[in-house]
């Protein structure tokens, strides 16, 4: 017979992951009874977000904790495109629909927290992305100029100076970029189409960046 959990011992002992997966959650107990999940749910305690993966209700659901979800819900991502733009105020606030790059096929994800979009690239363009801390689980985000690359390249429609100005750019951040990494991960994108929208993009906000 399965053990009745404790659910405050419970959430003790996974509050470090914010986010859990039953995987997780069999590691500390491998005689689980998942009917138990459900049971939490009705009582308002977690939240599915989609098949298999939770968050605690007791979390205050900020930008970092939709960073977190984002990061989770397909793995390998990190955040990029337009979200990864906004959050270095490079253009304005998004809405909740956070935008991310996957090696996993493209996919949409509604949740109860927010919309999750992921553009498929191969894995020789995984890269460019920094480690940022928070309170649960590390956030993997585009770097800028890695932000910028993959929305150019993951968003065909972006081809002429009207589509691209708007978005909008806060062209005082142009020194935001470092014009030797973005030269350096142009080049490992090797995409004509790629350098033509990085030129148009660069008239639109007058940023000599490479």
């Amino acid at each position: 017979m399965r053990n009745r959990i404790n659910y405050i011992d419970f959430e003790k002992k996974l509050a470090s992951f914010g986010i859990f997966r039953l995987n997780d959650i069999l590691k500390l107990y491998p005689h689980f009874d998942s009917r138990r999940l459900n049971e939490w749910q009705k009582k308002g305690y977690i939240t599915k977000l989609i098949k298999g993966v939770y968050i605690f209700n007791s979390i205050e659901t900020d930008e970092s904790v939709l960073f977190q979800i984002a990061n989770h819900l397909s793995r390998p991502s990190y955040v990029s495109l337009e979200t990864a733009l906004s959050f270095y105020h490079l253009i304005p606030e998004q809405s909740f629909t956070i935008t991310s790059v996957t090696t996993l096929k493209t996919n949409h994800y509604e949740t109860p927290k927010g919309n999750f979009i992921y553009q498929s690239v191969k894995p020789s363009l995984f890269f460019g992305y920094r480690v940022l801390p928070s309170q649960h689980r590390p956030i993997l985000i585009a770097e800028p100029e890695k932000a910028l690359l993959d929305l150019l390249y993951l968003r065909p429609e972006l081809n002429d100076a009207d589509s691209i100005a708007a978005l909008r750019w806060n062209t005082p951040e142009k020194e935001f970029f470092d014009e030797q990494k973005l030269e350096n991960y142009l080049r490992l994108f090797n995409s004509n189409a790629l350098n033509r929208r990085l030129k148009i993009f660069k008239k639109v906000t007058h940023a000599a960046i490479i």
